[in-house]
């Protein structure tokens, strides 16, 4: 898949004052057009309708091979989607962009791809248990990122309890994790959890929450109905 043209259609949308600024605010030594997400994803609902599933995905990793902020955040969009059939490329290709994260935007846009891509085939889960142990923060990161689906069921089904029991033996593992952005992940699961399980989310704040940092442990109770 050429991905000039894609390319030249991105870089036709540059901003050199809001590309110094997006520098600036991501803190990551990499080229910037100062491109906004919902110009981004114009382009790219226009990609995914015109183009094969194998020719979006060849688009996908030749964008996200560019380093090119924008063309990141554009790969990851054009595998955002619930229906993908077959999708085992998607995901490996998803899986193979982890290594990379080193920057949050573009971490959870490719997160939110990976979701997708969780919530279709379920055990995938196993491949992505072991990055709770990387030494690469954003790898570990994207392993609650990805799995924030399972937060958010009102009704789960005795699969889905187990993995949020799952997981949730991830975010013990990760308590007392040292890093901030590690310990934003942790309350970010268990405060989406809190309006679903807000007895899970108590649970383990009882069990665990000493071994968090005080704002995370703030943050993971902010929405439980006691505030504690």
């Amino acid at each position: 898949m050429d991905i000039a043209a894609p390319l030249a259609e991105l870089q036709g949308l540059a901003n050199s004052q809001k590309a110094a600024e997006m520098l600036a605010y991501h803190k990551v030594d990499r080229p910037y057009l100062g491109i906004a997400v919902p110009d981004i994803e114009v382009l790219t609902d226009r990609w995914r309708a015109d183009l094969s599933l194998d020719d979006r995905i060849a688009l996908a990793a030749g964008l996200w091979q560019t380093n090119l902020h924008e063309a990141r955040i554009a790969a990851a969009k054009l595998l955002t989607q619930a229906r993908i059939r077959p999708d085992d490329v998607a995901w490996a290709l998803i899986q193979s962009w982890v290594p990379d994260f080193d920057a949050w935007a573009i971490a959870d846009h490719a997160s939110i791809a990976g979701q997708k891509r969780l919530v279709a085939d379920p055990s995938r889960i196993d491949a992505v248990e072991p990055w709770v142990q990387s030494p690469q923060m954003w790898t570990r990161r994207a392993a609650l990122v990805m799995t924030l689906p399972w937060t958010k069921q009102n009704f789960p089904k005795a699969q889905d309890l187990a993995i949020r029991a799952r997981v949730l033996g991830w975010c013990a593992d990760l308590a007392s994790d040292p890093d901030w952005f590690i310990q934003k992940a942790v309350a970010w699961w268990l405060r989406d959890l809190s309006k679903h399980d807000a007895n899970a989310t108590r649970a383990f704040l009882d069990q665990h929450g000493e071994r968090l940092k005080p704002f995370a442990r703030k943050e993971a109770a902010r929405l439980l109905p006691d505030g504690a």
